[in-house]
Order: structure tokens, then C-alpha cells, then sequence
């Protein structure tokens, strides 16, 4: 039997998927029919760079093992207030990013400062999909940590392609949205720099598909030529050659994002 290694773990998840997740026309769960979850990258200077605070999850649940920004479900006193307003789930994952980050570590944030910067949809297959609002802010001056044990057993301030490094050897488990998200945070030279960046960027959707091609498995989103079957039969040019996919058959992952 392999040895499992912290890096493979993600793979093994996710590859039960592969085969399961039918293509866009097959019809696929709209994100309002999923639970909501919220995740907020918490960004400090640090003497190389910025770092991210990540914390590790215990060795059981949904994410066991991995390596996560601080987030969480909305609970219903989420969306008091908004049920109404155009911005309603939006200002609800404001709430639960603020909420979560300070149960899980203690860190107080203003819930109007968070730059929000993407919306995950998982592959359908997966046995849970929660459709999850990633948010970027600064931290707090002389900020501590305090851990809830239920929630996270380590945690550590990292630059953002030091821990995809560190993942590519294998020595950490993350999932496809932390990786892509590190990903996109990496090379800024400061925390300013990285939070123009973000609200430049504006909010990305990842409408995940899972699928399996001759180097092993991959996460599919729908810029991709591939993403849709027939689409891709009909395509030519540079649109048949655009990519925007993570393989994960093997470390490190590889992520091509070409349109």
C-alpha cells in the first residue's frame, strides 16, 4: 500500500471525484442550492515580503490535516440584516470571515476592510460542496494568535511561494483553492501592493470540474477549452489552445492560466 504523505492527501480526495463530475450541459448544482462558507487571507509585511497566516486543521473533518486560511460556514446571524439588498450573500461572508477569524485565532478584523477576490464552486462528485467567498486584508498592528484547539493545531506567517515550495515536496497538504490563491498572491512586493492587486483583480468565480487526462488528474475552470465538450469540439484557434487548469496527478501541482 503507498505511504501517504501530506502532499498526496488532497489528490486521493479529490481523485474519488474524477468521473463523477459531469460536464456543464449534464447540468450541475447552481451555487445558491450549496451551503456557503467564507475564508480570509489575513496579509502582514514581513522582511522578505508578505506573509499569510495559514493554520493547520486537526487530523480529522473535511479538510483533515491541511493547511487553510482561517473560514468557515455562515451561520444564520450571518445574514441578519440583508436578506433583502443586491449584496446580501457577499456582506453575509464579510460577517462569517470576520466571525471565523476570530474564533479560530482570535484576530479581530473590520469586516469593511476585507477585499474580496474569488468564489469556489467544488467539482460536483465531491460528497460535500460548499460554495466558499475568499476575502484579502491587512492584519492588525501587534497582532497575537490565539488558537482555538477544535479548529487549528499549528499556525504559521508565510510568504506565499514559500508554502506552495514546501507543498511541492510534498511536506504540507493544501487544497486546490489555498494553492491557487497562494498562487495568485505570490511575487507582490507588500502588503499594499498585494491588496491594490486584489481589488484590481476584482472577483474571480471558479466553477470547478474535476477530470482525468493522460498525466493523471486535474481541477478544470470554465475559461478552459476543455471545460465544455461540445464547445471545445467547435472551438479554433487560440480559443481551442486556452487553459485554465491545476494537475494534481503529481507534485508539484502545475497550473496553466492561458486565454
Amino acid at each position: 500500500m503507498p505511504h501517504e504523505t501530506p502532499g498526496s492527501r488532497a489528490q486521493e480526495a479529490l481523485a474519488r471525484a474524477i468521473g463523477t463530475s459531469p460536464d456543464p450541459a449534464e447540468g450541475v448544482d447552481e451555487p445558491d442550492e450549496m451551503p456557503v462558507a467564507a475564508t480570509v487571507v489575513i496579509a502582514r509585511d514581513g522582511a522578505q515580503g508578505p506573509e499569510v497566516l495559514l493554520i493547520e486543521r486537526p487530523d480529522r473533518g473535511s479538510f483533515a490535516g491541511a493547511w487553510v486560511f482561517p473560514g468557515g460556514k455562515l451561520d444564520p446571524i450571518d445574514r441578519e440584516g440583508d436578506a433583502s439588498s443586491d449584496d446580501a450573500d457577499e456582506r453575509a461572508a464579510r460577517r462569517a470571515a470576520v466571525r471565523e477569524a476570530r474564533e479560530e485565532t482570535g484576530i479581530v478584523l473590520d469586516a469593511d476592510a476585507l477585499v474580496p477576490i474569488s468564489r469556489w464552486s467544488p467539482p460536483p462528485g465531491l460528497p460535500l460542496r460548499i460554495l466558499t467567498w475568499f476575502f484579502v486584508t491587512r492584519a492588525p498592528d501587534d497582532v497575537s494568535l490565539e488558537l482555538a484547539a477544535d479548529e487549528a493545531v499549528s499556525a504559521t506567517w508565510a510568504r506565499p511561494a514559500d508554502v506552495l515550495e514546501r507543498h511541492g515536496r510534498g511536506e504540507l497538504t493544501l487544497y486546490p483553492p489555498t494553492w491557487v490563491t497562494l498562487h495568485e498572491l505570490a511575487g507582490q512586493s507588500d502588503v499594499d501592493d498585494l491588496l491594490a492587486t486584489a481589488r484590481l483583480g476584482g472577483v474571480r468565480a471558479y466553477e470547478t470540474l474535476a477530470r482525468r487526462g493522460p498525466a493523471g488528474p486535474f481541477m478544470l475552470w470554465q475559461e478552459d477549452a476543455e471545460y465544455d465538450a461540445d464547445a471545445a469540439a467547435a472551438a479554433s484557434g487560440s480559443r481551442a489552445r486556452a487553459r485554465h487548469r491545476l494537475s494534481i496527478g503529481d507534485l508539484p501541482w502545475i497550473y496553466e492560466r492561458s486565454f
